[in-house]
C-alpha cells in the first residue's frame, strides 16, 4: 500500500512538473482553463443563492433604493441615452456589431473563428435566458416603463447577453497582440456598454437591480464556461494525446 501510495504522489509530481513547467507551450491554456472552472463554479453558487433570495425582504429594500436612486435622475437627454443604450443590447444592436466584427476580423486578422465562438456564447445565453424565466417567472416592476416589455423580468435578457456577448469580445481583444493602449480603450469601451446596457433597463422601469446582477453573473458564466471549453480544444488540438 505505501508502495502504491508513494508511486502515486511520484507520477503526480511529475505530472504537475510537466504541465506546469514554463518551457511547456500548453501552459498559458491549462492557466486559464482552471482559472475559467473556478470562476464558473463560483458563479453557479453565487446565482443560485441569488435567486434563493428573490423573495427576501432585504433584497426587495435595495432592489427599490437603488431603483428610486437612478429614476430621481430622469431627464429627457439621459432618457435618450438609456433607450439608445437598451437598443445597442437588443436584436438589431448584435446584428451591427456582428457584421462589423466579421469585417474586421477578415480584413486585419483572416479569421472568423472568433466571430464563430462569439455568435455561440451569445446563443447560449439567449436561449438559456429565455429557459430561466420562464422557469423563475418573476414579474417585471410595477412602476412606469418607459420602453414596452413583453417576457418576465428574471434573471435581465439585455445584462446576460451583453456581459456575455460584450464580455467575450473583452477576452479575445485581451488575447491579440495590439497596441496596449488601442486594447484597453476598446476593453474600457466594452466594459461602458456593459454597464450602460444594464443600467439602462434599470433607468427605464423595466427591471429590478437584482435582476441585472442575476443577467451579469449568469452571462460571465457563460463567457467562462466557453473560455473553459474552447481552451480545452485548443489543447487537445495541439496534441491529441494529451
Amino acid at each position: 500500500m505505501r508502495q502504491s501510495l508513494l508511486a502515486f504522489i511520484k507520477s503526480f509530481r511529475s505530472f504537475l512538473w510537466r504541465t506546469f513547467h514554463k518551457d511547456n507551450p500548453k501552459l498559458p491554456y491549462i492557466i486559464i482553463i482552471i482559472v475559467a472552472f473556478i470562476v464558473v463554479v463560483g458563479g453557479l453558487n453565487i446565482f443560485i443563492e441569488l435567486t434563493d433570495e428573490l423573495s427576501n425582504d432585504v433584497l426587495a429594500q435595495y432592489d427599490r433604493q437603488i431603483t428610486d436612486s437612478i429614476i430621481a435622475h430622469r431627464s429627457p437627454m439621459l432618457t435618450q441615452y438609456f433607450i439608445f443604450m437598451t437598443d445597442v443590447g437588443d436584436f438589431y444592436g448584435y446584428l451591427i456589431v456582428l457584421i462589423l466584427a466579421l469585417i474586421i476580423s477578415m480584413v486585419f486578422f483572416k479569421n472568423w473563428r472568433y466571430i464563430a465562438q462569439t455568435v455561440l456564447v451569445l446563443l447560449l445565453a439567449s436561449i438559456s435566458n429565455t429557459m430561466l424565466k420562464r422557469f423563475i417567472d418573476r414579474a417585471r416592476p410595477g412602476i412606469e416603463h418607459l420602453v414596452s416589455v413583453e417576457t418576465l423580468s428574471y434573471p435581465s435578457g439585455h445584462a446576460m447577453s451583453a456581459m456575455a456577448f460584450y464580455g467575450f469580445l473583452i477576452y479575445i481583444f485581451y488575447t491579440f497582440k495590439m497596441n496596449r493602449w488601442l486594447k484597453y480603450s476598446i476593453i474600457i469601451l466594452l466594459l461602458l456598454i456593459i454597464l450602460s446596457i444594464g443600467i439602462s433597463r434599470i433607468y427605464l422601469g423595466v427591471h429590478f437591480p437584482s435582476d441585472i446582477a442575476g443577467g451579469y453573473i449568469a452571462g460571465l458564466i457563460w463567457v467562462f464556461f466557453c473560455i473553459l471549453i474552447f481552451n480545452l480544444a485548443e489543447v487537445f488540438r495541439r496534441d491529441p494525446e494529451a
